[in-house]
Formats: C-alpha cells, structure tokens, sequence
C-alpha cells in the first residue's frame, strides 16, 4: 500500500486538515494509501511513497530521491486532487 505523509511546519493543525482531504480525495477515486501527518523535521527522517505540503515547507525535504509535491494552496482541494492524480 502506497504512504502519503502530509508535512507541515509544526505536524498538527493544517497538516491534519490536509490529511483529511486526502482521505477523502482518494476515496473519491476508488484508490488507498496509508495517509499520515507530521512536522517538518519528523518528515525528513521518514519514508513515503508521496510527501505533500505547502512550496515553503516540503521543498526542503525535495533531494531527488522523494516524490514531493510542492502545493501553493493547502485548502485548495483541485489542487490537492490534481497532486494525488499525477504523482500516485
């Protein structure tokens, strides 16, 4: 099963947000992952088959080796929809 881990600055309030649209999201889409949250420096030592969050946040986590998507809108939901489509 696929692991998307939604990282933001602090691992609690927008990123648990995020989480739950995720969910939703890939259940609108008839496909399942493992769908977590946490924080920034948490993420870096983590795994994941996608990790999501805001341009400013996971860029830092972007080596080369992680599939990451950079969001500009957190709360956008076609946004969030059209990163789930095309990196899982």
């Amino acid at each position: 099963m696929k692991k998307v881990l939604v990282v933001c600055g602090n691992g609690l309030g927008s990123s648990m947000i995020v989480e739950m649209n995720v969910k939703a999201i890939l259940q609108d889409m008839g496909k399942e992952a493992d769908v977590s949250h946490t924080d920034l420096t948490t993420a870096k030592s983590e795994s994941a088959d996608l990790f999501l969050g805001s341009e400013d946040i996971v860029g830092s986590l972007d080596d080369g080796s992680r599939n990451v998507a950079q969001l500009k809108n957190l709360m956008d939901k076609n946004e969030l929809r059209e990163a789930l489509e095309t990196q899982l």
